[in-house]
């Protein structure tokens, strides 16, 4: 009588075991990936902001208009976001300076500010 020969292949608990382990992999890169998805578009939206930012604070520099003390909000879209600037006149120990501060807020959450310029203006 022949050897019995033990079939060759994997058991149900060895294929139970590989799937946990595929699930968990395949469940950590979904996570993975939308943790990516969401640090992309908090970047979009801080380097539309300071393109606003930017837009506005070149806007005082061209005007060569000495800056009123005070402060103004304006829409800025950029794109498809709504964003909204805050500006800041500040005077200076220097009194041929001013200090313009740009703050950008989403305009769906107007608490959240994106991102804040800041740059020294000098009379003409």
């Amino acid at each position: 009588m022949p050897p019995l020969r033990r079939g060759r292949g994997f058991t149900l608990l060895e294929v139970l075991v590989a799937l946990v382990i595929v699930g968990t992999a395949l469940g950590a890169s979904l996570r993975a990936v939308g943790s990516l998805t969401q640090n992309s578009n908090g970047l979009r939206s801080t380097m539309m902001a300071t393109w606003s930012a930017e837009n506005r604070l070149v806007q005082f520099r061209l005007s060569k208009a000495f800056p009123p003390i005070g402060k103004t909000s304006t829409d800025c879209p950029q794109g498809d976001l709504r964003l909204i600037c805050q500006e800041e006149v500040l005077a200076t120990p220097n009194p041929r300076f001013r200090r313009v501060e740009v703050s950008v807020y989403d305009a769906e959450n107007p608490e959240r500010r994106i991102i804040k310029l800041v740059q020294l203006v000098l009379s003409q």
